[in-house]
């Protein structure tokens, strides 16, 4: 279900690791990565024979890379010129032994002197390998000025090998500026930083390779983030030939306020959607039809009398939570007085596995002492500006730090933290953080996070514990809005079309 993504520190150790204790020698894990790049060229661009390749090697491993790609290209027809960045005698280790096995089977090379503004030679394909994801702080001046050069080229292929120079390995930032490749090959795993979305306008194509790094050095040595894989979805559990609406999971949906109900039955339809048995959703008596919309699969609990939230509706309530899987509150709860105390009241008393999305997050945010109380492993889905009203922060600071914020939040109040944005970050309790690897602009509806929370619910209502529910929730949500893009490609989709493509995603993906 996940796959690890290093930071380029953690990286770097794996591959000291692998080389210091395990035995396996720098040549051949540089020998791998640079054959591999070739093959994944080849795939991405095609037949090389008799065309131009401009390899542009930087000082470190990642120019040891290049002269590796040199040496195959060369051999495989291309006429390859390599422009190394720093003298000859000045490489070091695995890359000056590359550098003179290339120099040695005659690769053509030149010394790449620094100048202010650079002019590069014509070429078909220009392959940078003068940063790795190693690189840290703003490239200095010669840097970038190649790497401007090489944006500006007209008509070349670009390819990056490990990661695009001036790009951060660790947050996906331009430093301050990155090359913009067609194709990135990078090495053993996605870095960090090659994960989040804002890095594909600078990665194009991002392709994984392995290089030979044993699976038990990353067990021993294991990564402080993961990416939600393709094969989610497959851990949702098959339905059984014996199943009924009565052990597919019964959730209970509790929110809703005037002028608020539709967010309650959105919750409502996607729950059914996403396959829970039994859909019931709490809300005040004198709201009650609202929120049924005419749906007759939902099923409502009417609360005390009259509209708004009060002491007798919430006793009412506590005294049913027990007889469900999953609890789903917020949705369109509001934000009077009455609201802010139902969420104390459930918190306090204790509940089945519940996901806490919208107004739910607004009443931690005023009453943040219900964060130490809330059982753990609960569910939180706040979008940024949620999450900045419930850390005291600013939205763009959010937006800056998005994996520290979730970490850091999930850690201190031991639930699962789901950030919610383009590459949407899951905060786990143990200081883990995963990663999604999808975007999708037809999810920027509204209503659409009633909808993942709804999700969300059905998934522990089927017993699925809270760090899956979630991250399952989360990848199916983003291939939905992926799905309603193929018929909305400039969007204009409604949240009820969300809900309704979820049963559509499961049949292309899974049958």
């Amino acid at each position: 279900m996940f796959s690890p993504l290093p930071t380029p520190a953690e990286m770097s150790n794996w591959d000291k690791v692998t080389i210091n204790e395990i035995g396996i020698r720098g040549e051949i894990l540089m020998e791998n990565a640079g054959r591999e790049a070739v093959f994944a060229l080849l795939k991405g661009y095609g037949d090389v024979s008799g065309k131009k390749i401009l390899i542009i090697a930087g000082s470190g491993n990642n120019g040891g890379d290049g002269f590796v790609m040199g040496r195959m290209l060369a051999d495989l027809g291309a006429e390859v010129l390599i422009l190394h960045t720093v003298p000859k005698s000045k490489y070091k280790g695995d890359a000056a032994y590359m550098l003179k096995v290339a120099a040695r089977l005659g690769v053509n090379m030149k010394f790449f002197r620094a100048t202010e503004k650079v002019i590069l030679p014509e070429a078909d394909i220009i392959i940078d390998a003068l940063l790795g994801t190693g690189f840290s702080g703003e490239l200095r001046p010669f840097a970038h000025a190649i790497v401007h050069a090489i944006n500006e080229t007209k008509n070349s292929f670009i390819f990056a090998v490990d990661i695009p120079s001036g790009l951060n390995g660790l947050t996906g930032q331009p430093q301050p500026v990155a090359v913009q490749a067609q194709l990135t090959v990078t090495f053993e795993e996605a870095k960090i930083g090659l994960a989040l979305p804002h890095a594909d306008a600078y990665t194009g194509t991002l392709v994984v390779t392995h290089i030979g790094i044993p699976n038990e050095v990353k067990y021993k040595h294991p990564a402080t983030h993961l990416l939600i894989r393709e094969n989610a979805l497959e851990f949702i559990p098959e339905p059984s030939p014996a199943m009924h609406k009565g052990n597919s999971g019964h959730i209970l949906l509790i929110g809703a306020s005037k002028g608020l109900t539709g967010a309650l039955h959105l919750a409502g339809i996607s729950a059914l959607r996403a396959g829970a048995g039994l859909v019931t959703m709490a809300c005040p008596d004198g709201l009650a039809a609202e929120v049924k919309a005419g749906k007759p699969e939902l099923m409502t609990k009417g609360l005390g009398s009259g509209d708004q939230w009060n002491d007798q509706m919430i006793a009412e309530l506590l005294r049913e939570l027990e007889k469900y899987d999953a609890l789903v509150i917020g949705p369109g709860l509001g934000r009077e007085k009455g609201a802010l105390d139902l969420v104390e009241a459930i918190v306090k008393h204790g509940h089945p596995p519940a996901v806490f999305d919208a107004d739910a997050l607004y009443a931690f945010a005023k009453r943040p002492e219900l964060l130490k109380r809330i059982v753990e492993n609960s569910i939180l889905t706040p979008h940024p500006g949620e999450m900045a009203r419930m850390v005291n922060s600013s939205i763009p600071e959010v937006e800056a730090e998005r994996i520290n914020t979730a970490r850091e939040f999930a850690t201190a109040s031991k639930t699962i933290l789901v950030l919610k944005g383009a590459g949407t970050i899951i905060g786990c309790p143990d200081g883990q953080v995963v990663v999604s690897p999808l975007s999708a602009p037809n999810l920027a509806a509204a209503g659409s996070g009633d909808i993942l929370a709804g999700m969300g619910g059905a998934l522990l209502a089927k017993g699925i514990p809270a760090m899956q529910s979630a991250c399952i929730a989360v990848y199916w949500h983003g291939l939905a809005g992926q799905y309603l893009a193929e018929n909305f490609p400039y969007r204009g989709n409604i949240a009820t079309e969300i809900a309704d493509v979820l049963p559509q995603v499961l049949k292309e993906e899974l049958c």
